[in-house]
């Protein structure tokens, strides 16, 4: 059903379009980053002025309801042995290895267009989650809308908690479901590597830390390291002296392919290690490919996914179709309409609206391997800076384990593509505009 014109839907968009207050309190929120380690403010964080979005965004309950309906939809469908070979068609190699475990930190990606939330990729090693955490504390109540609608549990660490459990779920249904050797195999989870390429170079390198921090907190020892600094010997994947149990993988080699990060590849086909999230869950889900069979009504009903599920699916999601070289003149005539975007992307690299397309770049994109999803452009919030009313455009990403959203974070920016430097911009705490009594969502 569409949700656009119910009333807490109209009452989150008049909020957005006319509430401009400052809603960040940024004393509190150095706070809460000094609460990681001293200095952490002026230091760790130097160089992101714009991470972090002055205001908070509105949204209805109505669409919050559906866009969590959408992820358990797309879990129920993923579960599925068909859409598995359906999709492991396509996958590398690596992707056929099962560790047993749905993997950490999943983010569905949406746009608030004309037929209500629209998922836009699926992503899964989302970041962002421990940063809109903490901005979440960081909020205050700036006017009486705003007032009315802050939830009073903000200032607490129950996210922390959330995660650390979503964390030990993990090793909980690794270590039930291992055929390992190791004879110093723990049934508790005690050491983990926080891992990417050249970590203190990333730019979300900061949320690194805060994630060592509530590790080390729980009494779960972690290191940040490069995947070239680990070693697999002796049956187990080892930091210098230290064994990991588990890695959380920041890395964007989703198939471990690269040759650094070979000894990290081996360890997990051996069944070593835990490696979360882990390149079979990035082929089940966060492959753009996926979204072509995800939006096929007649594919999902030979499978037997029930009407009521294929029905959100459908509505939610923006047709997907492979570009097919063989058609230049079809897709470059309908251009305006879709959104063009690699099979194995993130991050809004190479991605492309096709009404802002050139010839030569939509030449690049025929020779590659793209999709091209119904355009539904972001929808707006309006913000005061530097004194002047801006529009900028908003995302929603919904962190989701096991099929439930954990979190809701909105992204702020001006541009084609989300990013973090807009002045105003940034990861923007979320508020629910409640259903009135009796208004159906």
């Amino acid at each position: 059903m569409s949700t656009l014109l119910t009333p807490c839907v109209a009452r989150a968009e008049q909020l957005n379009a006319g509430c401009q207050c400052v809603s960040l309190d940024r004393e509190r929120l150095e706070a809460e980053l000094e609460r990681v380690s001293p200095g952490f403010h002026a230091e760790v964080m130097a160089g992101r002025d714009h991470l972090f979005a002055d205001s908070v965004v509105f949204v209805g309950s109505a669409h919050l309801q559906r866009m969590a309906e959408l992820v358990r939809a797309v879990e129920q469908v993923a579960a599925l042995s068909a859409y598995q070979a359906h999709v492991l068609a396509w996958a590398p190699a690596l992707a056929a290895h099962d560790p047993g475990t749905p993997g950490v930190f999943m983010g569905y990606d949406f746009h608030l267009g004309e037929r209500g939330p629209q998922l836009i990729e699926i992503n899964t090693n989302a970041g962002g989650g421990m940063l809109s955490a903490v901005l979440a504390r960081a909020n205050k109540a700036c006017c009486a809308d705003v007032s009315a609608l802050l939830p009073g549990q903000l200032a607490t660490d129950a996210h922390d908690r959330m995660y650390v459990d979503m964390f030990r779920r993990e090793w909980a249904l690794w270590v039930k479901d291992r055929r390992i050797a190791s004879a110093d195999l723990r049934t508790d989870l005690r050491t983990l590597a926080i891992t990417d390429d050249d970590p203190e170079r990333q730019f979300l390198y900061p949320e690194f830390i805060m994630f060592q921090r509530m590790f080390r907190a729980a009494g779960i020892e972690a290191v940040i390291c490069d995947p070239t600094e680990l070693d697999y010997h002796d049956g187990r994947l080892w930091f210098g002296a230290q064994a990991i149990d588990l890695v959380y993988n920041r890395l964007t080699d989703f198939s471990l392919s690269e040759p650094r990060h070979l000894p990290l590849r081996e360890a997990y086909l051996d069944n070593a290690v835990l490696v979360t999230p882990h390149p079979r869950a990035h082929a089940l889900f966060a492959d753009k490919r996926n979204l072509v069979a995800l939006t096929n009504g007649a594919l999902l009903e030979q499978w037997g996914v029930p009407a009521a599920t294929r029905e959100v699916l459908l509505a939610m999601i923006p047709f997907t179709e492979r570009v097919d070289a063989t058609r230049p003149d079809d897709f470059w005539q309908r251009r305006r309409e879709l959104f063009f975007k690699p099979a194995a992307g993130f991050g809004s690299r190479a991605a492309y609206r096709g009404d802002k397309m050139t010839r030569r770049v939509f030449d690049e994109v025929l020779a590659g391997d793209y999709i091209a999803q119904a355009l539904v452009p972001p929808s707006q919030r309006t913000l005061s800076v530097a004194g002047a009313p801006v529009e900028l455009k908003l995302d929603l990403r919904n962190y989701a384990y096991e099929g439930q959203v954990q979190l809701l974070v909105a992204r702020l920016w001006q541009g084609q593509t989300t990013n973090f430097r807009t002045p105003g911009g940034g990861f923007a705490v979320v508020l629910e505009v409640p259903a009135m009594p009796g208004e159906a969502t």
